[in-house]
């Protein structure tokens, strides 16, 4: 049985339509309405290997919030229903990625228990419709909604467009690896025998 999952979130906000499959081969089929937002999902899609399709209607004539909050909580719901018991993988994810002149640490641990470390200064600069510190208000709603540990780390970097894009870059590249089937692990990877 595949390792998907499809989730429908419709609120007074926005209405959400977002399928995963974790075993894909990084395809990317989305329409949120934000081309930066749109830019940043396909860099997640392709470094994490996770095949994504989104459809996503929200009230832009506001500004992008709610958009990008609500596909985040979306994709982390599916990510917890993709992964089921969670038998057989990693678990923890960890990548230190350059984008030019940026540095970026993330650190996940599907540990069924949401917390968020957001070390990251993005400075508050618009890219499209996309207000640049929207990325914490999604990846919060990502790990919030993912029951994951998610520790994102700015060390340097000065150009927004990269920073953003290199914190999407790290996450996914985090996400593949703790998502991954670990040939050695026969079980749930925990002492606990539940995640």
């Amino acid at each position: 049985m595949g390792r998907t999952a499809t989730i429908q979130r419709q609120t007074g906000e926005t209405r959400i339509d977002l399928s995963l499959d974790l075993d894909g081969h990084g395809r990317a089929d989305l329409t949120t309405g934000v081309g930066f937002f749109d830019h940043m999902l396909t860099l997640l899609a392709r470094h994490s290997l996770i095949d994504l399709t989104i459809r996503a209607e929200g009230d832009l004539h506001v500004d992008a919030h709610h958009t990008v909050e609500d596909v985040g909580i979306c994709f982390g719901q599916a990510l917890t229903r993709a992964l089921g018991n969670k038998a057989g993988i990693r678990r923890y994810g960890c990548m230190t990625l350059p984008m030019d002149e940026v540095l970026v640490t993330a650190a996940i641990d599907l540990s069924g228990r949401p917390f968020c470390v957001w070390q990251a200064e993005v400075p508050r600069e618009t890219l499209g419709q996309f207000n640049a510190p929207l990325a914490e208000e999604f990846w919060r709603a990502v790990s919030s909604a993912g029951l994951c540990n998610l520790h994102v780390v700015l060390h340097h970097g000065n150009n927004t467009h990269h920073i953003v894009e290199g914190i999407f870059k790290a996450t996914a590249r985090a996400l593949r690896q703790a998502v991954e089937a670990d040939p050695r692990m026969t079980g749930i990877p925990s002492t606990k025998g539940v995640l």
